[in-house]
């Protein structure tokens, strides 16, 4: 007989659930998929930008610092002279090429174009022919170069490539060479040129020059390891005790033409010059990278080439110091970038909390009724979690996929990691929240108000064990900051978000004191609708902190991130003003050089120019050591100056303010002048009158006021006087204020005046300050915080407002047919809603300044702001309050509330209050 199969009782759960409720499972899927994005990015483009930033770095490093130089002198000369001569031809050199670069350890590739090698003369040699040039009478030095594949990196500009002719030795008297076009230049060097070189043996080694090479790229590692490849250079006569110079340059010979050099007297050596090839790096290759280039200069890896190429190989290098910069750089950003993340986290960690129990809290009844007829816990559990993770697995899925691919060039595991946990967090709270709530019966209409709530013990104990943690966090930020010690450590990086943690508890706890307050002077008035809303309002859950929680962590977060990228562009907004002290500013280039009256008034006449401010500038004023001390003396920039017009052009560009009044000179020449002074300049000179001696002469100062900073000079060494106190006032620098002068008309207005005046703008040095790699990242990171931040922030408002949406619509049902208009239902939802939501906002705002406040002296913005972190970017890369990143976000929160309880109490007036109050007491 054949087995007749018996049809299901009832349709599978899983396609049930999601056929009955498909709208909750998009929205569930889209949020994870936002989230497990936002999880698989960040780490993706923190690798993206790190690995961009090490790359950027080894390629925009000048040669002579990240090129691998290999250099070994001659065979000695106990060899055989062929043993000598061969080790200088192109054949050895090439095929020690080749097996350098093979044998180059991992992460370190040599990139195979841009390297070279060669023989060269380590020691100059005078050239004593007549007709080159002597400045100072000193003869011209060259040096001899036989570089290799000189026709692919040179053009012939005149005559021919220089050549061999029969085979070069050591005893070969006479070779062809080329020079560079600016070498060619300065000397008075021409093809049939012929400079003689001194040899050992006495006879000279006549070197003929056939061809004049223009380099193609002057600024590759061939032409930029020895510049004097490239052109010749004045050098100052180290044997002379007055400042003399000599020309100093290279002739690069013939191929083949090295054996020739083993009889002169410039000591030659071979030499590969080994290009770092950075196109195949990523950021987690430095450490490794760092350790390689250690070992060839000085290590395994070194003995390992001395065995290849001479056991007196040796390498050099400064490809470790750019490496170093990197990491510091790297190091310096790290953790505050991880702050931002760990915000981010937090806060997408509590919105995935409500958006699960916003789902168990609508499906309350119906798993109360599978738990009435005998339904198990592993079962629902298991139902819930089969049921979420076919929404939140492939959803989770696209995230990584999308994330993987618009950022490239990053690992993938730590993506995957990310995506993976926010797919685990939804799949076990969701069923596990949902779950645990039908542990036991619960009685039918049991209240949990937040009017009436006690907070247990162990909510006490909690609560004080947060707050421990938070003021840990927050001392270990102040005091160690958010440098290289702080980086890996959690409570430091989680330092702004408990702090939210804490406001929200503390906010809780409060929230019924003013409500209680409200209600009882509401309940004086006539009107009915501002008590219902309070009573309603005090009727909330008393468990319900996660939205106040999570909108409070999104504002910190959101606050938090704007005032860094505050920080950022005031440090480089002051890092310009510092460089050029005003809008614009026109000197002398080098020397001090006063400017004419037609030179200020043309300037005075360009387009968008406000005001003109002429100073004396002189750098290098001698201060004498205070009477009876043993300083030295001590040197500073002194700045003559009109007090009035000087005092303003301060206060307009933002600096600390000129006591002008003080600063007015006496009128008798030869008194002592009052002057400004930096703190070590007044801590030099001390009270009462000191002298100061300048190349005008001398003159009597006291100092009258103290500034760190101030316009027209970037030194912590300077001092302010009345220039008509000084025997010598002509100015020799225009501080220009105004808008937007013109550039053009500036640079046209000192072009006339003569060639020896440079024009800089403070917007073209804003300009200059652009992000490196690892700024730019870590502002885009602190960018995206921001609007993430402001974005959950809304999201946990609508979280909120919809847990509680069936509940207000059967209300308003109710209410509809006792007589309230449309008009108070919109009145009754939103003052319901109002009072949550002003206290989030205001929330907000005071936990965000405050953990501004907090945290500002442990958040270093240096490397984030200025490459390097220089001095001027210690005291001013600081973490300040952003107004717009803490206000707005919380006042779209209020306006958000209003709109939806406004949207809310619209749509529930078009609705007919039968089929809410047939639906039963939904509560």
């Amino acid at each position: 007989m054949t087995a007749t199969k018996i049809p299901a009782a009832c349709a599978p759960w899983v396609r049930t659930r999601l056929r009955t409720a498909p709208g909750v499972f998009v929205a569930l899927a889209l949020l994870v998929f936002l989230t497990a994005f936002l999880a698989a990015a960040f780490p993706r483009a923190v690798d993206a930008y790190e690995t961009k930033a090490l790359r950027h770095d080894i390629g925009s490093a000048s040669p002579a610092r990240s090129v691998l130089e290999v250099s070994t002198p001659p065979p000695s000369l106990g060899l055989p002279q062929e043993t000598r001569e061969r080790a200088l031809r192109g054949e050895f050199l090439a095929d020690s090429h080749r097996s350098l670069v093979k044998v180059l350890p991992e992460p370190v590739r040599a990139d195979v174009p841009e390297s070279s090698f060669g023989v060269h003369t380590t020691k100059p040699v005078v050239a004593d022919e007549p007709w080159l040039p002597r400045p100072y009478a000193l003869p011209p030095r060259f040096r001899y170069a036989v570089p290799s594949a000189l026709a692919e990196h040179g053009e012939l500009s005149a005559g021919r490539w220089p050549k061999t002719h029969g085979e070069v030795t050591l005893d070969t008297r006479e070779v062809e060479a080329a020079v560079s076009e600016e070498t060619a230049r300065e000397l008075g060097m021409k093809p049939g040129s012929t400079i003689e070189v001194p040899t050992q043996s006495g006879k000279p080694l006549t070197v003929r020059v056939t061809g004049v090479v223009t380099p193609l790229r002057p600024e590759s590692g061939y032409w930029s390891v020895d510049p004097l490849y490239r052109a010749p250079s004045l050098v100052p006569d180290p044997g002379s005790t007055d400042p003399v110079f000599y020309w100093a340059a290279t002739l690069l010979l013939a191929p083949d033409s090295g054996p020739a050099l083993l009889a002169t007297t410039g000591e030659p050596e071979l030499y590969w010059r080994l290009a770092p090839d950075a196109s195949g790096l990523t950021s987690t290759d430095a450490p490794a990278l760092r350790t390689a280039v250690t070992s060839l200069k000085s290590g395994p890896e070194l003995l390992k080439l001395r065995d290849l190429v001479s056991p007196t190989t040796t390498v050099s290098t400064q490809l470790d110091a750019v490496l170093d910069t990197y990491t510091s750089v790297r190091t310096a950003i790290s953790p505050v970038v991880t702050v931002a993340a760990v915000g981010i986290g937090a806060v997408a960690a509590v919105v995935l909390l409500m958006t699960g129990g916003l789902i168990g809290a609508r499906r309350h009844g119906e798993l109360a009724l599978l738990r009435s007829r005998g339904g198990s816990l592993a079962g629902i559990g298991g139902r819930l979690l089969a049921e979420t993770a076919v929404a939140v697995v492939p959803a989770a899925a696209l995230g990584l996929l999308l994330a993987v691919l618009l950022i490239g060039e990053a690992r993938w595991w730590p993506a995957a990691v990310g995506a993976a946990s926010v797919a685990a967090l939804v799949c076990l709270v969701l069923p596990l929240r949902t779950t645990l709530n039908h542990r036991r019966p619960l009685l039918h209409g049991a209240r949990d108000d937040v009017m009436d709530a006690r907070p247990s013990r162990r909510r006490t104990v909690v609560e004080l064990t947060l707050l421990v943690l938070a003021a840990g966090a927050v001392a270990a930020l102040r005091r160690r900051g958010t440098g290289a010690d702080s980086a890996g450590d959690p409570l430091i990086s989680a330092a702004p978000v408990l702090v939210g943690l804490i406001a929200a508890l503390v906010l809780v706890r409060l929230y019924p004191l003013p409500l209680r307050l409200a209600s009882r002077s509401v309940a004086r008035l006539r009107g009915a609708v501002g008590f219902l809303a309070l009573a309603r309002a005090g009727r909330s859950s008393a468990s319900g902190m996660l939205p106040l929680l999570a909108l409070l962590v999104a504002l910190t977060t959101a606050a938090f991130g704007g005032s860094v990228l505050a920080g950022i562009a005031d440090a480089r907004d002051d890092a310009a003003l510092r460089a050029v002290g005003a809008d614009a500013r026109i000197s002398g280039e080098g020397a001090p050089t006063p400017l004419t009256d037609t030179l200020v008034r043309a300037v005075r006449a360009v387009d968008g120019v406000r005001e003109v401010q002429p100073v004396r500038v002189e750098y290098g004023v001698v201060l004498d050591p205070v009477a009876g001390s043993t300083a030295d003396a001590k040197r500073a920039t002194l700045l003559g100056v009109d007090p009035e017009p000087y005092a303003r052009l301060a206060r307009e560009s933002g600096l600390p303010s000129v006591p002008a009044g003080e600063l007015k000179a006496p009128g008798e020449k030869g008194t002592v002048l009052p002057a400004l002074a930096s703190p070590s300049v007044a801590e030099r000179l001390g009270g009462g009158p000191h002298t100061v001696r300048w190349p005008g002469g001398q003159i009597q100062v006291e100092v009258v006021a103290v500034r760190a900073r101030t316009s027209a000079v970037d030194s912590p060494d300077f001092l302010v006087v009345d220039a008509s106190g000084l025997a010598v006032s002509d100015p020799t620098t225009l501080l220009v204020a105004g808008a937007s002068p013109d550039a053009k008309g500036l640079r046209a207005a000192a072009a006339e005046a003569g060639p020896g005046f440079a024009v800089r703008l403070w917007s073209e040095e804003r300009a200059t300050l652009v992000d490196s790699p690892l700024q730019s990242g870590a502002g885009q990171i602190y960018t995206a915080a921001v609007a993430a931040g402001a974005g959950y922030a809304l999201l946990a408002v609508l979280l909120s407002l919809l847990q509680s949406a069936p509940e207000r619509t059967t209300l308003l049902a109710r209410l509809r047919t006792m007589g309230l208009t449309t008009r108070q239902g919109r009145r009754l939802l939103a003052y319901e809603a109002m009072p949550q939501a002003l206290l989030a906002a205001g929330g907000g705002l005071l936990v965000g300044w405050a953990t501004i406040a907090l945290l500002a002296p442990g958040v270093d913005l240096a490397a984030l702001a200025l490459t390097g972190g220089g001095t001027a970017a210690q005291g001013s890369a600081t973490l300040r309050t952003d107004a717009v990143s803490l206000v707005l976000p919380a006042l779209g929160v209020v306006l958000l509330t209003a709109a939806v309880a406004g949207v809310q109490a619209w749509w529930a007036s078009r609705r007919g209050s039968i089929k809410e109050l047939r639906a039963g007491d939904t509560r």
